[in-house]
């Protein structure tokens, strides 16, 4: 589980979140919508403690600055950060050994295949394609089987194929306990696979919806009435 609680984030005297409240249960997907300027960047990076910020913000139900709870996190960013002299096998030695998962290379062996990177895996991170790297990142959170997932627009960079595979894998992984939140702009993509909703606008959660409350309504319907009045 992810719990976030009166998360207020300023810069100065701007406050980019005010008094946010967010909880991402674990065996659901918990989607975070905003327009830009919302402060979804701010609060995925307050999660994942980048960020430093007021208020509290628990992880498997320890401070997410603490080492328990990023043993059972993962974090998949918007941008990749690699190794970019490490190669695809390498990344997965040393993820491996700094999470101490065991068998992990039988646990990365599964998502290499479905993400079409068993002939990747020689190639250094820098001379992958965009799409590659973003697998390899998926590829680093998924292995270490983590209670709590946190995912920053995750279909950048993807062809159309390895969007409906990472989609299978999300509700996959949440269909096993895990706490799956998933920051993304491109709504009507995971309409079909979330369970909740967080919708933000100018630094505030201006609503909270549960998939079977939208009825015949769809969430990008829904989301547009509320960020736009429309």
């Amino acid at each position: 589980m992810i719990e976030i609680h009166h998360l207020t984030k300023r810069y100065g005297s701007f406050k980019a979140v005010d008094d946010i409240e967010l909880v991402a249960q674990s065996g659901k997907i918990t989607i975070l919508l905003g327009p830009n300027g919302a402060g979804k960047s701010t609060t995925i990076k307050s999660i994942a403690n980048l960020l430093k910020f007021e208020g509290n913000i628990q992880i498997c139900g320890y401070d997410n600055g603490s080492i328990e709870a990023k043993r059972c996190f993962g974090y998949v960013p918007e941008t990749p950060v690699l190794y970019d002299l490490l190669t695809v096998d390498e990344h997965i030695d040393f993820i491996g050994h700094a999470y101490q998962v065991e068998n992990y290379k039988e646990k990365a062996q599964k998502y290499l295949e479905l993400f079409h990177l068993t002939e990747k895996r020689k190639k250094m991170a820098k001379e992958l394609s965009k799409g590659m790297t973003q697998k390899l990142s998926m590829l680093l959170a998924f292995m270490i089987e983590p209670k709590a997932l946190l995912v920053d627009e995750p279909m950048v960079g993807l062809d159309p194929a390895s969007i409906e595979e990472t989609l299978k894998i999300l509700r996959n992984i949440a269909d096993e306990g895990c706490a799956v939140l998933i920051s993304t702009h491109i709504i009507d993509i995971v309409s079909d696979i979330f369970d909740e909703a967080y919708i933000m606008k100018e630094g505030h959660i201006i609503q909270r919806i549960q998939k079977n409350e939208l009825q015949e309504e769809s969430l990008k319907d829904f989301f547009f009435e509320l960020t736009e009045g429309k």
